[in-house]
């Protein structure tokens, strides 16, 4: 593109206009937080900057203090502990904060934290497949909800949502975040943000957030967890970070810093991103924690001499709280009497953590109510949620010949696979305290779906990772004599999640030969797939006429399931991430760079000699059980000046004879800059419901926001030029159109 680009914000003055923060303060509050900080001992102050793990513990004495250990209680009297995390139950809490408000000097209530990622004791699908809902109001109500359950049992801060973007499904970690795209990412880190929040986080069903891991944790190198992360700055500001700015914009109270080293600086004792982005760019005033003894990891990461060094750099980079380490407890206070670090600084730590003591209302409610926590864990309303976020969720990737909606009157059912009745597995990666026994298997599922007269046959066949004497044998009898066989296969959930990352993406070999032998019948064969990640099931998608992608679901998992293989629910899920062929291609995504050399029948350009370059399903996949036309796409004006915006318009029809969702998906080219430019970018999306013959017109805006980049000296510009756009039902092919972004230097034509 060429002549002038509008630079919209400078190196140094960054700050976007934030949404308010939910948390503000009640009148007074700041003096009476001026009035604890007077009178609290150093060793106070560095107390609320610890946090200990308080769960209960097999030495606990169930008949003292609600079965609390004493060693516990003790610190938290002597103001030695500002946050506990792993405590459950509001009676069990309310044994913890009593030892804080009614028994320490200062009166001071501990804040309570727990990882409820997906659902407390209702478990939701794993945040990955939420995200494949691309619905971002059911991402918000399931927080919501979530909330509820778990402030009810005395939790007040969720280290949630995960907003790690990444490209390598290796890394187990995958399954708590929103997939490859920074785009859906942040829109999905907003949601998640104000559905855990509320309206009020003064109010009792309210949690505070913390959004993590700051940051780029998605880049460890080949997908290992905890690995180191070596990208561009450039990189970094358009792909890791717009989740985390996206949460700060929605008012996230806090932010958890990551494991990873980001180019040899750990993201612990980064001040780079931890003050001069997070602070002084994005002006967040929540506060920072570490993630579990990622301040001790200094040492190990060889970035700090030992602990008391690492407490040191953490705490002046801006790392508010110590999770689990205790090097800020055990250094701080020699830290300080030596000048190493002023006591202001732990002041102002101390003060934001506070300041979210205050917003929270745990001065005047400390308490949690068991009456309330009986009533909604769990309850009736919670669990259809949890159904219909699950059934949202899942894509359609393959249905040859129509093969579903099954019929619930089909004469037989074989209902096979390890997962096929399985209680476990579905709750997914960081389950809260979901519990096995409340999960609904896609067996039992399937058995209340169908109508009375319907046989249904279940026979495993193999266990997840191994074979069983005679299985495939009785599988492969069980397919031949029913009508269709509904294989439901996939992961444990112990294969995804925190340090569970995979060299390979392909099913357990078990369940291949079981897949294989099934299909040999001849018998139409439905796969159901449970999974933390995408996997890499290429002989699946090129023999096996219908595969649904129903992910880790949660507990009404089988419920879900029947609905959308009996039509109940048509699917209207779309991939967040690219599946590919074979791990060889990763990471491979939807918003790659051309290269000088693209792809194509020339020896000579980017490519595989053994595969294909493109993936298996691609991202913004996924089928309906009805069909859409796109058509009349309309973008006006055609022409505007860089700090412009353009409103680009589709028509959407349902063509087909079932009611059904389309998520309508925008993706944007600038396709010369002086900084090259990804082949697409998504930037704009909407789900949306027709009834058959029905018709919507969908509009989106395009402005600055959208149509620039980081360039070369890290200024956020648009450049003039020529802009390139598609709007369809995925990442693929879609209507194209484009528009000129003109050079607000040359002369103007005449109208």
């Amino acid at each position: 593109m060429a002549a002038t680009a509008l630079v919209l914000c400078g190196q140094a003055s960054r700050n976007t206009a934030r949404a308010d923060a939910p948390r503000k303060l009640e009148m007074g509050a700041e003096a009476r937080i001026d009035a604890l900080l007077s009178q609290m001992t150093l060793e106070e102050k560095i107390g609320q900057l610890t946090q200990q793990f308080g769960g209960r513990h097999q030495d606990a004495n169930p008949d003292v203090a609600g079965g609390v250990r004493e060693d516990l209680l003790g610190a938290i009297r002597a103001g030695r502990i500002g946050s506990v995390l792993g405590a459950h139950g509001a009676e069990y809490t309310n044994a913890i904060q009593r030892a804080a408000v009614e028994e320490s000097r200062l009166r001071i209530p501990l804040i309570l934290g727990n990882d409820v990622i997906h659902g407390y004791r209702t478990v939701f699908p794993i945040p990955l497949g939420e995200a494949a809902s691309w619905d971002c109001d059911l991402v918000e109500r399931t927080a919501r909800m979530a909330a509820v359950e778990a402030r009810a049992a005395g939790t007040h801060w969720t280290f949630a949502p995960m907003v790690d973007i990444t490209r390598d499904p290796r890394w187990g970690r995958i399954a708590e975040g929103s997939g490859e795209d920074p785009f859906l990412g942040s829109a999905m880190a907003a949601a998640r943000v104000r559905g855990f929040q509320g309206t009020s986080i003064a109010a009792p069903d309210a949690v505070l957030a913390c959004v993590k891991h700051y940051v780029a944790y998605g880049g460890a190198e080949s997908g290992r967890d905890y690995n180191t992360v070596d990208c561009s700055e450039q990189r970094l500001r358009e792909l890791y970070l717009p989740p985390f700015h996206a949460a700060v914009r929605a008012g996230c109270g806090s932010l958890m810093s990551a494991f990873n080293d980001l180019n040899g600086v750990p993201a612990s004792a980064n001040r780079f991103t931890l003050d001069r982005i997070l602070r002084q760019e994005w002006g967040f005033d929540g506060f920072v924690v570490s993630d579990w003894n990622s301040i001790g990891e200094l040492v190990q990461h060889g970035y700090a001499a030992d602990a008391k060094d690492a407490a040191e750099k953490a705490l002046l980079a801006g790392v508010d709280m110590d999770m689990s380490s205790f090097a800020y407890r055990e250094h701080l206070s020699e830290l300080v009497e030596q000048g190493s670090v002023p006591e202001s600084a732990i002041d102002r730590s101390v003060r934001r953590v506070l300041r979210a003591k205050f917003a929270l209302g745990l001065f005047d409610n400390p308490y949690a109510d068991p009456k309330v926590e009986a009533k909604v864990t769990l309850c009736d309303a919670h669990r259809q949620l949890a159904r219909e976020s699950a059934a949202r969720s899942m894509v359609l990737l393959k249905n040859e010949g129509g093969l579903l909606p099954l019929k619930k009157d089909v004469g037989s059912l074989a209902v096979i696979g390890p997962l096929a009745d399985n209680q476990r597995d579905p709750l997914g990666t960081w389950a809260g305290i979901g519990r096995w026994e409340d999960v609904v298997t896609v067996l039992a599922g399937i058995q209340a779906a169908v109508a009375e007269g319907t046989r249904v046959q279940h026979v495993p066949g193999c266990e997840i990772d191994a074979e069983i004497d005679g299985g495939i044998d009785a599988a492969v009898e069980a397919a031949r004599q029913a009508e269709v066989a509904v294989l439901v296969i996939g992961e444990s959930e112990s294969m995804s999640g925190e340090a569970r990352c995979r060299t390979t993406l392909d099913l357990p070999a078990a369940q291949e030969r079981l897949l294989q032998a099934v299909h040999a019948t001849g018998k139409p064969v439905v796969v159901v797939l449970l999974n933390g990640r995408p996997l890499s099931i290429r002989w699946a998608a090129e023999h096996v006429p219908a595969i649904l992608e129903a992910w880790h679901p949660g507990v009404e998992c089988g419920h879900a399931v029947a609905d959308v293989l009996f039509g109940n629910v048509n699917p209207g899920g779309k991939l967040p991430v690219t599946f590919p062929r074979a791990v060889g291609q990763v990471p491979i995504c939807y918003n790659q760079k051309n290269t000088g050399r693209p792809p194509s029948d020339d020896r000579f350009t980017s490519k595989y000699l053994d595969l294909p370059t493109t993936p298996l399903f691609p991202f913004g996949h996924g089928l309906s059980y009805t069909t859409f036309e796109f058509r009349n796409l309309t973008i006006t004006p055609g022409e505007i000046g860089p700090a412009g915006a353009v409103e680009v318009s589709v028509e959407v029809v349902n063509t087909g004879d079932r009611s059904g969702d389309e998520v309508v998906q925008l993706y944007v080219r600038d396709p010369v800059a002086r900084v090259t430019r990804p082949v697409r970018e998504l930037k704009g999306f909407r789900r949306i419901s027709l009834k058959p013959g029905e018709m919507q017109r969908v509009t989106f805006a395009l402005g600055p926001e959208h149509l620039g980049f980081y360039d070369e000296h890290m200024e956020y510009v648009v450049e003039p030029g020529a802009f390139h756009i598609w709007v369809g039902p995925g990442s693929e092919g879609g209507l194209e159109g484009a528009f000129i972004v003109s050079d607000p230097g040359a002369a103007q034509p005449r109208p």
